[in-house]
């Protein structure tokens, strides 16, 4: 087991933690429908009321946060998990959340007149877009398609780059900006995909949905692949449900290290600290933001 500190507890399924300057994290509460800043000392605050089912979270260009929605889910006793759609649920959302005041804004609900079903992660480039995946609902005898999609954070535009698409989850960006990764979650496979200029995919001579090239996959077993992210160095550490490690990929596919965690649910990992080798990992299950010194910095994202 690694050397996993616990910094703050009773959280309602975290997700989508961002490392902030003053050593606090934001992160999401998909469970509670809301954001929370956990200082440096583990108190727990408010950041943001947004509703819905807040997952992926990260910084824009402008300073503010920006939140993948994915409308609500339906939590039942004893499961820490959601199980579909919450009876409330209208569809997914892209939200801009105010840094100074945590108001949320409505940014995208739809694309091409489509609905978004349930956005999940995003990662903005140094062109000041930002990537997004969309999970797709689970429903009881069907599910909705998941999709990778490009926006801009001022609304003027978004556009669909892959679909359908089973499970898309984690998203990251490789050193360069060159290589967009993407977790599903369903196989446990990572994917990548060749960027040609901001929004736009290299073509592949896939002509299946799946169109990205496999990176590589969990090693064989019941798991899953949650969200992701990218060190200094290339390598990509993605959250592996079920399993309840951190697995570290090369670019080329090979497995670096799995790193336990005291969750069977970890779900997202970020770095922060002077020297970026801070990970903070949001274990799910169990409601809690642990943190751990990783052998090897993260990468400096493009804002924040």
């Amino acid at each position: 087991m690694s050397d996993v500190r616990i910094v703050a507890s009773g959280l309602g399924f975290p997700e989508g933690p961002v490392a902030m300057a003053d050593g606090s994290v934001i992160l999401t509460e998909i469970r509670n429908g809301r954001c929370s800043r956990v200082a440096a000392d583990g108190e727990v605050a408010i950041f943001s009321t947004n509703g819905g089912g807040p997952n992926g979270l990260a910084v824009g260009p402008d300073g503010a946060l920006y939140c993948c929605n994915n409308g609500g889910s339906r939590y039942v006793e004893g499961k820490s998990m959601g199980q579909g759609p919450h009876p409330d649920y209208k569809g997914g959302s892209i939200q801009r959340i105010d840094p100074k005041t945590g108001t949320a804004t409505l940014l995208y609900a739809e694309c091409d007149g489509h609905r978004l079903s349930a956005p999940n992660d995003l990662v903005f480039d140094t062109a000041g877009g930002f990537y997004f995946t969309d999970l797709g609902k689970r429903y009881a005898r069907h599910r909705d398609h998941g999709g990778i999609y490009y926006a801009r954070p001022d609304g003027s535009q978004i556009t669909c780059l892959v679909y359908p698409f089973l499970s898309p989850n984690g998203c990251g960006l490789s050193p360069d900006g060159k290589v967009l990764y993407v977790a599903d979650t369903v196989s446990a496979r990572l994917y990548a995909y060749d960027i040609e200029a901001p929004g736009v995919l290299a073509a592949t001579k896939a002509d299946f949905a799946h169109s990205g090239r496999v990176v590589g996959g969990a090693p064989p077993g019941n798991a899953g692949f949650d969200s992701l992210a990218v060190l200094a160095n290339g390598n990509i550490a993605v959250a592996t449900l079920t399993t309840g490690k951190i697995t570290e990929f090369s670019p080329q596919g090979a497995i670096v290290r799995e790193v336990a965690m005291p969750d069977v649910f970890p779900t997202n990992i970020c770095f922060g600290g002077a020297d970026m080798r801070t990970a903070y990992i949001t274990l799910s299950d169990t409601g809690r933001l642990g943190m751990m010194q990783w052998p090897t910095p993260g990468l400096k994202l493009n804002f924040g």
